[in-house]
């Protein structure tokens, strides 16, 4: 975050991350999703350094005026994942970046929550959002992948015990198997393609036109009077 320039950028969901703290733009606002709140007066509290709730399919944003958006799991808490990523990459800039957290189903994780089969209502992250699916709207949006890490090979426990004795499958899966880590991170760019005007091709063919007299006298014959 530190090395990612411009001038406004936002956090969409997961308020307690923090992800823009080492971010150095003049402008950084935090927004949660609205979707995990109850909007009802006094039923909840937003937590602290939250400047908005808002929906994910509808960001209030204008069109390009956005230069970093980090979505931390945001898309796993929406309904419409795919409508999220467009509007995300609708209120990019040209050249912003987009960086996002999901959960890997196809996993070790993702085989623990289905046997577990504990349900989370309004979780999509088990139910088909894998990197490789992600990455494919990145690039049907004109975003390029420019950096995309994994990690948490080992299983899910609340022990530290255990944690500390299956630690060496984080080793192991970094190297072995590193896409089917339990969580992911990608970092993607807005492209736009420019545009180059085409001039009438009257203006090109006009210096030849002028030419042609020229050498034409150059190469006629010199006429001899006898």
């Amino acid at each position: 975050m530190a090395d990612i320039f411009g001038y406004h950028s936002v956090q969409l969901g997961w308020p307690l991350l923090q992800a823009l703290r080492h971010n150095r733009m003049p402008n950084r606002w935090v927004a949660a999703q609205s979707s995990d709140w109850n909007l009802e007066p006094g039923a909840c509290q937003v937590p602290d350094g939250v400047q908005l709730l808002c929906a994910p399919e509808a960001l209030p944003f204008a069109e390009s005026s956005v230069d970093l958006l980090v979505l931390p799991h945001t898309l796993e808490h929406c309904q419409d994942p795919h409508a999220a990523l467009r509007e995300a990459v609708r209120v990019l800039v040209p050249e912003g970046r987009l960086l996002l957290f999901g959960l890997n189903p196809y996993s070790l994780w993702g085989l623990q929550h289905g046997l577990e089969r504990v349900p989370e209502p309004g979780l999509n992250a088990w139910r088909g959002l894998p990197y490789w699916r992600v990455r494919d709207w990145l690039q049907v949006l004109a975003m390029d992948v420019v950096a995309a890490d994994f990690g948490c090979h080992a299983p899910a426990l609340e022990a530290p015990a255990w944690l500390q004795r299956w630690r060496w499958m984080d080793r192991l899966g970094n190297k072995a198997w590193p896409v089917l880590g339990g969580a992911y991170c990608v970092l993607a760019v807005k492209k736009v393609h420019g545009m180059r005007l085409l001039e009438p091709a009257w203006r090109k063919r006009a210096p030849a036109a002028q030419a042609r007299p020229a050498a034409a006298c150059q190469q006629a014959p010199q006429r001899k009077e006898i």
